[in-house]
């Protein structure tokens, strides 16, 4: 079987087994296999279930890694600003639906692998080894201060400012 029928194969086995747990919106899966077909970063942040099932043969050393909470689903467009109960600006990751736990590599190749992908839509004003750089510097800093997103007006006076100021 080829990887198209593959990844069709399984897209069916998973949105099966997702309409047995949940209500499923028939036209917004429609909607969802348009998109998929638009590029390849559109088509990463709706399979999940396809990286989960490929990871660990692709990947084996990587997929041997200890195990933590994952985001799971982590790509680019999973990041953005809130406010928390204080009304501070928070910037982090804002989508864990597909958390479980996960090789801690995972999320780290996948974020990667989103970051190429949005870089080679001209998504992100990055270059390859510059988005790779920076995901692994964000990790360590992450893992060196707990996790925590970030507060963005204690990283940036001006924002603190202009926030108060209201």
């Amino acid at each position: 079987m080829n990887s198209a029928h593959s990844v069709v194969r399984a897209t069916r086995e998973y949105e099966a087994w997702l309409a047995s747990q949940v209500g499923v919106v028939r036209s917004d899966l429609q909607a969802k296999h348009r998109l998929m077909t638009e590029d390849g970063f559109s088509f990463l942040c709706a399979t999940f279930y396809r990286w989960a099932q490929l990871f660990p043969a692709l990947f084996p050393k990587l997929a041997g890694a200890p195990k933590v909470l994952g985001v799971g689903d982590l790509h680019v467009e999973n990041y953005g600003t809130w406010r928390d109960a204080e009304g501070r600006l928070i910037w982090g990751i804002n989508d864990f639906g597909e958390a479980c736990p996960l090789p801690y590599t995972n999320d780290l190749v996948r974020l990667a692998t989103s970051a190429w992908l949005a870089i080679e839509a001209d998504a992100l004003g990055l270059r390859r080894e510059t988005a790779c750089s920076m995901i692994l510097e964000g990790y360590s800093a992450a893992l060196a201060t707990g996790g925590r997103p970030v507060v963005l007006s204690e990283r940036n006076r001006w924002l603190h400012d202009a926030v108060t100021s209201r």
